[in-house]
Formats: structure tokens, sequence, C-alpha cells
């Protein structure tokens, strides 16, 4: 009995002992998930000028860095031929790798283009193409290729034109009317020597005002497709593995560039290292950044950590869902709007990535800490003080103007991508009237109707709308009181698409035709609502634009201090303009574990399997049946330390001896938040290993033209 009541007592003391342990587990690890800083001081954290990136310009190269960092000599004659190598698409990035203008990017560069070279009953996004000849291979309509031939400092002639203003309106409108002069002015000179010549310039600002410089690009308008693979396997994994690694993406694409119905002759290209670069190895991008907002101030990241990107996600969740809805009950439409849902979920995943790093307290820690310390130097020096002493103040106090008025001006901001399109054709065609007494000039009926206009998507757009409104004015809007009837969002907006005029163009065309006065008197419900909501629209985005014009003006004072003070040893915000960034070929601790630099093919397929073979893991045919000399041990993905964002995609990959090792098509998650900050312990870039290009062109796809011409960089005509 004592030995019994012995084991008792010994099995409640255990007991009580793994409760207390698991519930102290427990709490502890709460403690950590809820707050990863608690056991960091968030006031020693300490930045770094590398913080804001290494997205270097062609016009203040980076020489001595690359010297000191990797032990090159990089000459002009270096930058220059990676220069003119280098090549800009619409979106995208790319670059020649053969002396017959053949063009390397990215599959989801060229989705738009596959879709315009479809012939009757073909489907070239799902099946892919392949030109096994020259004559086979299409020209895309209304495709161009840049290739940056020309820079030039304009900084004096436009800081002197903005100096000149009085006020901050004057200041941006004088500025803006120098850039345009300079603009015009290199483009009838270059007409003048050179009449048969496709040339377009842009003058571009460099440190948010702080350098401005011309660029001149060659336009080539003649361009053709030469490969993609099918979707799938160019974007397996889908949105899932969308800025994730490992990763196991076949995204590449090759297009030809022609002149007088011929392919080019041009000796700046690169060359392919099909056994592509080791781990550690230097690498360069080269590519065109979209945008970043490094230099913003931290009241200006507040602006978008609080307002801008939660608005902007709320209207992309709400497009994401009512396009994914329609494609669900419409599964023969699909492939009209997989491009569109791509870019939807693409810009989702972005901006929930930019707001993760915003909401850091780490990374806000090293935004606060460089902010000190900048204004710290700048104003310490008596020439600067003066000069530069109020800028923080002002921008705060312009951050917290737009903030105040931001809700009404977002709430009732009904043009734009993913919006309404019957609802900003009401609001287009009631602006006309207010500003045509009369009748509508011919010029601004042409192409007012939507293209693409869809009846069914529309309610679901709508009702975002309404309810968004609903959600600011609460009923003390009366527009929006008699819009909705006291009935709900979702309601209202099934009935105002089936009664509006809008929805049929026959309709609008005649009210076109016929005064301004009756389309503001039209008996239709989204027209009432647009004349009724038109002059408070008009009063908000007034105050709002202007309020952002004297903030620009601030922005731009303070970029020239930055580069006043740190001159080019730091790198510009990207501005879809050349760049060179440089890394090495590393992997990274993640999830508790660590990525490997290089994935293979062996990883495709265990995920192909893994997943029961279902989408978005599955394979074309070609790819579940590959020939026994397929090497599944080939390099597929792999990972950098370079510097990318948006508009980097189809950036070649190279080495210092100017060969190609890979294909930049994505960053990693943890890349996300470098829309504001560069962090390299764990943001990477992800590219198509050159190996993997070539392996696969030569016996999945047996495109032996392709293959020798990227080889031997010569095309076989």
């Amino acid at each position: 009995m004592g030995l019994i009541m012995n084991i008792r007592m010994r099995l409640h003391f255990f007991l009580l002992i793994s409760v207390i342990l698991f519930i102290s587990g427990c709490c502890f690890k709460s403690a950590i998930k809820s707050d990863g800083y608690n056991y960091l001081r968030l006031d020693t954290v300490s930045s770094s000028l590398i913080d804001l990136g290494k997205m270097w310009t062609f016009d203040y190269p980076p020489i001595g860095y690359f010297e000191k960092t990797y032990g090159i000599n990089p000459t002009k004659d270096w930058f220059d031929k990676i220069r003119l190598s280098a090549l800009r698409l619409p979106n995208c990035s790319a670059s020649f790798i053969s002396e017959d203008g053949l063009v390397m990017t990215n599959h989801h560069c060229a989705r738009m283009a596959l879709d315009s070279v479809n012939l009757e009953g073909e489907n070239l996004v799902e099946n892919g193409f392949y030109a096994d000849s020259l004559h086979k291979e299409r020209k895309v309509p209304s495709l161009y290729i840049d290739q940056l031939v020309l820079i030039e400092d304009v900084t004096s002639e436009v800081q002197e034109a903005f100096e000149s203003g009085k006020t901050d309106e004057e200041k941006i409108k004088r500025q803006l009317d120098k850039i345009e002069e300079i603009r015009k002015k290199y483009r009838d000179n270059f007409k003048q020597s050179n009449p048969l010549d496709s040339m377009v310039f842009s003058v571009v600002s460099l440190y948010n005002g702080g350098k401005f410089s011309v660029y001149g690009y060659k336009r080539y308008t003649d361009v053709r497709l030469v490969y993609a693979p099918e979707n799938v396997v160019a974007f397996f994994g889908g949105d899932f593995d969308n800025f994730t690694y490992p990763r196991y993406d076949f995204d590449c694409a090759f297009f030809r560039v022609y002149e007088n119905g011929k392919p080019i002759k041009t000796s700046n290209f690169f060359k392919i290292k099909p056994e592509g670069a080791n781990e550690g190895e230097a690498v360069f991008v080269v590519g065109n950044p979209g945008s970043t907002q490094r230099l913003f101030t931290v009241a200006q990241l507040k602006f978008l950590r609080d307002l801008d990107y939660p608005a902007r996600l709320e209207l992309l969740e709400n497009a994401s869902s009512t396009y994914k809805e329609y494609v669900k009950s419409h599964e023969n439409e699909k492939s009209i709007y997989l491009t569109q849902i791509f870019s939807i979920e693409n810009s989702k995943k972005a901006l929930r990535g930019y707001l993760d790093g915003l909401r850091d307290p780490y990374l806000m820690a090293k935004k606060i800490d460089f902010e000190n310390k900048f204004k710290n130097t700048l104003l310490k020096q008596v020439k600067y003080g003066s000069k530069y002493g109020n800028i923080w103040s002002d921008i705060e106090k312009h951050q917290e103007e737009l903030s105040r008025i931001f809700p009404e001006y977002n709430a009732l901001r009904f043009q734009g991508r993913y919006s309404s399109k019957l609802l900003s054709l009401a609001v287009d065609l009631v602006k006309l009237a207010k500003e045509n007494k009369d009748s509508i000039p011919d010029s601004a009926k042409a192409n007012l109707y939507p293209k693409d206009l869809n009846l069914e998507i529309e309610p679901g757009l709508i009702q975002y709308r309404l309810a968004l409104m609903k959600k600011i004015f609460g009923d003390k809007n009366d527009a929006l009181n008699k819009l909705m009837n006291g009935k709900s969002p979702e309601q209202s907006s099934k009935e105002l698409v089936a009664v509006s005029i809008l929805a049929s163009k026959e309709k609008v065309d005649s009210l076109l035709n016929s005064s301004s006065s009756n389309i503001i008197n039209c008996n239709d419900p989204l027209i009432e609502f647009a004349v009724s909501i038109h002059e408070q629209f008009k009063s908000i985005k007034a105050k709002y634009y202007g309020l952002n014009d004297e903030l620009r003006s601030s922005v731009q004072m303070l970029g020239k201090a930055l580069y006043d003070l740190y001159g080019p040893q730091i790198s510009p915000d990207a501005t879809f303009t050349l760049r060179i960034s440089d890394g090495l070929i590393k992997g990274y601790e993640y999830n508790g574990t660590i990525a490997p630099p290089f994935t293979t093919f062996y990883g495709l397929y265990d995920r192909y399997y893994s997943f029961d073979k279902k989408e978005p893991w599955n394979l074309p045919k070609r790819w579940v049946e590959v020939p026994n000399n397929f090497d599944m041990s080939t390099p597929l993905n792999f990972v950098s330390t370079n510097d990318v964002i948006g508009g980097n995609s189809g950036s070649p990959v190279i080495n210092k001896d100017l060969e190609v090792v890979g294909l930049v098509f994505d960053g990693n998650i943890e890349s996300l938040p470098g829309n504001f900050i560069y962090d390299e312990r764990t943001n990477r870039t992800v590219s198509v290993h050159s190996s993997a290009i070539v392996e696969v062109l030569a016996k999945v796809y047996r495109a032996e033209r392709l293959v020798k011409e990227i080889l031997s960089t010569k095309c076989s005509y």
C-alpha cells in the first residue's frame, strides 16, 4: 500500500511538473512569436550605407568598390560592353546573347507576346512555342526593345530651373518644363543627324532629384518570338511557390531583333557559359529595377505602412476573389484571365511582403537610425544646416496632412486598375461634360468606352467600392445614400449593373453624340451619382495633389542633401533604368534550416510526385517522358546576394568575364522588404541556371538550332 501511495505521489508530481513545463513552454513560445524582439534593444540597432542597396548606375559606376570587394579591375570598356549588351522590354529586362540579335528574357515577361501571336486554335501560353527555322519566328505586334546608348548629366540645368521658382508649385512646374525642353532638344538634334534611326530620350531623376541625366535609347520595333516553354514549367508551383526558394522554374524565353527585315548584327552581346558559376563566386545582375522607396523618410514609410499599402492590398484582394470566382464558373475563359490573375496575385504577395517589412521593428529601427545619422551629420556642417535644416519637419507635416485626407480621397478614387469600369466610365463622362459646355469633341470620344468590359465581373468590383464608401462616410453622404437606397453593397451593385445604360456601348455612344447637358441630366443612377460627387472629388483630389507637389519639392531637396553628403558611394532608388548589382552565389538560413545555393531537376520531380501531379505542380507530357540521357543533377535554379526588385525580371546574371551564368526571374520572400531596405542576411535573387537552359533546350525540346546559336553565338540561317 505504501509502495502504491509512493508511486501515485510520484506520478502526480511528474504530471504536475509536465503540465507546468508545457504551460511555460507555450507561454515562452507565444512571447517569442508575438514579439520576436523581446530580447533586442531596438535603440542599439545600427544602420549602414549598404542598407540603401547595390543598384549601381552606369552614370557613376562603382569602380573602386568592385576593385576592393572582388579584386577585379573594371574598365570603361567593361562597363560599356555590359551597358550595350543589356536591354529593356516595356515591363522587364533582357539581353543580347548572340551576334545575330538573339534576346534572352523570362517567360513571364513574354506572356502577353505569346497571346498576341497565337494563330487560330493555338494556346501558346499553355503549350509553348519553338521556331525551328528563321522564317517561322513570329513578329510580335507593338513590342519594342530599348538599348541604352547615351547617358549625359543635365543636373545643373534642371536644378537651376527648380531653384528659380518662388513657391513649391512653381518650382515643380519650372523643373518639369525644363525637363521637357531638354528631352525635346535631344530628340530634335538626333533626328536632324540620324533621320532613319529610332531613338527615344528621357530625363531620369536619380537620388530623388539629387542628380539628373538624359538617357537615350535605341528602340528596336521589329521583335520576333523564337522560343517559350509551357506556362506550367515556367511558373511551376504557381502562386504558392512565387517569391519562394528553393525553387524549380524554367522561366525563360527568347526573341530576336530584326532591322530591315533581317536579324541585326551586333558586337554587343553576352556569351552563355553552360557550366554556370560556383558557390561563393562573384556575379553581376544587369537590368532595370522598377522602383524602390529606400530613400524615403521614416514619416513617408509610416504613411505607406499605415494607409497606402493596406488600401492597395484591400483593392487587390477584392479583384483577386472577383476574377477567381468568375473563372471558377467559366473554365473555358480561364486562359483569357490567366495573365491578369497572375499579375494580381503577384502584386498581392509583393505588397504583403512590403507591409511585413515595414511592420518589422528591427528593420524600422535601422531606418530610424539611418535617418538620425544622416540628419545629425548634415546639420553639423554649417554650409548644409541652414539650407536643409527644415526638410524632415516639412515632410512630416505634409505626411500628417495627407494621412488626414487619404481615407476620403481613396474612397472616391474610382478610376484605376482593378476598379469598376462602369463607375470609371460614369466619372469620365461627367468630367468631359463639365469641361465641354456644348458637346464632347470627337477626339475625347475615341477609346472612351472600356475594352473587354465584363458585366458579370462588374458587380464584384462595384460592391467593393460601395462598401468602402459606406465604411468611410457612413450615412453622411447623400449621393451614396441615394445610390444604395437602403440596400446592401452586394444587392445594390447587381441592380446598378442591370439597369445602367453604361452597360450598353450603343447607348453610351448615343449619349456622347448628344449634348453635355444631356449627359449631366441623364436619368441613370451611376451618372447621377458621378454628377453628385464630382465637386467633392475634384476638391479632395486638388488638395491631395497639391500636398504631394509640396512634398515632392521637399523630397527633392532631401535627395540633393543626400547626394551632397554621400555622393555616388550610395545607390539611388530604382527608376526602371539600367543598373548593375554585385553579389555572391550563396544560400541562407530559413525556416529553421538552410536553403542550398542551387536546386536540381531532382527537386522539380520530387514536387511533381509529392503533390500527386496536380496543378500547379503538374508537368507537360514531354517533361514527364524526358530522354534517358537527361541529367537530373543539372542545376536548375540558384540564389545570390544581388540586389533586385520588380523590373529586374529577365536580367542576365554574368561573371567578371561577361559570360551569362544565369537568368533572373524572381526574389525570395525575404527580399520583399527590399522595397525600402536591403538586408543581405536573407535577401536573395532567384535565377535560372545557364546549364539548365542548355540541358532542357537540347534534350527536352530538341531545339537544335537554338542550342547551336546559344553555344556558338551565331545564328544558323
